[in-house]
């Protein structure tokens, strides 16, 4: 077998360990306009996916406000009142109107108003109605979102292009920005970054998968609630600010979901360690608590149960720190020993 030269084989080994071929500031501008343009074509491309399928992108943003469950205080019984196809409305009817109507012994109900002749008088009767899902429906959230001036449509219709769009070029975009970084990071470097991708795409999904799952619809009924012990009517919001604040929500919440990437890449490179985030947990509770405030709704709930999952992920990070610090020093106790 020939053996390769000792000169080449430095050679090599230097071209792997340092990434790919050196390039002018001319050619780095180059590639970076094309990585702009791609990137930009992509993001133009979804936005047009996303405001052809617009319908579709606000059923999947209004999931949270269907889930959200309604509050009304007191036993009072809930009416939910139709006329022929059309909803009425939801109210509260008081103990002393429900005493003196047999609406059953259900607290939620439909009645629907039917228009009758007597006599060659037209009158209106009320019936109960013996499915209790129109019912049961009273028991979410009951909103409309409204657009409130000519142009509002169009400016819905944008922002759901903007925020979808962005969504479905991310991985593109993230694609594009990676081939023009890599080939100037060394090897180790990039699976470094690699698992650092993986890890921080993960977590950034399960903190918006968390908001929109769980959080939201607490947060959405939570704002119907504080406005109405304000005295405030909230059963109709207007459709920008809402799909604003879900998409800006989600994406709150998907980069507090990243703290443990950001944290454990600060041990690798020797910023913090073991010792420094166990003496800085006290610190960290204090530093959760506001972001579960600045984050979510202003009020305790919701703060409270984005702070769990905030405060977990950082014990987390603190044992992963001391996992790598422990093998590291067994690595260095068997070399020494060897």
């Amino acid at each position: 077998m020939v053996e390769e030269p000792k000169a080449e084989r430095l050679e090599v080994e230097e071209e792997e360990e340092e990434g790919g071929p050196v390039k002018s500031f001319l050619e780095h501008l180059e590639d970076l306009r094309w990585v702009l343009i791609k990137s930009v074509s992509f993001l133009a491309v979804a936005m047009l996916l996303c405001l052809i399928g617009g319908d579709f992108v606000v059923k999947i943003l209004k999931r949270p406000l269907a889930h959200a469950r309604s509050s009304y205080p007191g036993t009072n019984k809930v009416v939910t009142v139709l006329f022929a196809t059309n909803k009425v409305g939801v109210f509260t009817v008081p103990e002393e109107v429900s005493s003196k109507v047999d609406l059953g012994t259900n607290r939620y109900v439909a009645v629907h108003i039917d228009p009758v002749t007597v006599d060659g008088k037209n009158l209106l009767t009320w019936r109960l109605d013996p499915d209790s899902t129109l019912a049961d429906k009273a028991k979410h959230l009951q909103v409309d979102l409204l657009n409130l001036s000519p142009a509002s449509g169009f400016f819905v219709a944008f922002q759901v292009a903007l925020y979808g769009g962005a969504v479905l070029a991310a991985p593109f975009i993230f694609y594009f920005i990676a081939a023009f970084v890599f080939p100037a990071l060394k090897l180790k470097e990039r699976h470094y970054v690699y698992r650092g991708l993986f890890f921080g795409v993960g977590l950034f999904m399960t903190g918006v998968a968390f908001c929109y799952f769980l959080l939201m619809p607490i947060a959405l009924a939570a704002s119907q609630v504080y406005s109405q012990w304000l005295g405030f009517s909230a059963y109709q919001w207007k459709a920008d600010e809402y799909i604003s604040f879900v998409c800006k929500f989600m994406l709150g919440m998907g980069i507090g979901f990243e703290m443990p990437v950001v944290v454990l890449t600060l041990v690798k490179i020797g910023v913090l360690s073991y010792r420094t985030l166990a003496a800085g947990r006290k610190y960290m509770i204090v530093i959760n608590l506001v972001l579960g405030a600045v984050l979510t709704t202003p009020e305790v709930i919701t703060q409270v149960i984005m702070f769990i999952p905030l405060q977990l992920l950082y014990e987390v990070s603190i044992w992963i720190a001391y996992y790598w610090e422990w093998r590291d020093r067994k690595r260095e106790a068997l070399a020494g020993g060897s």
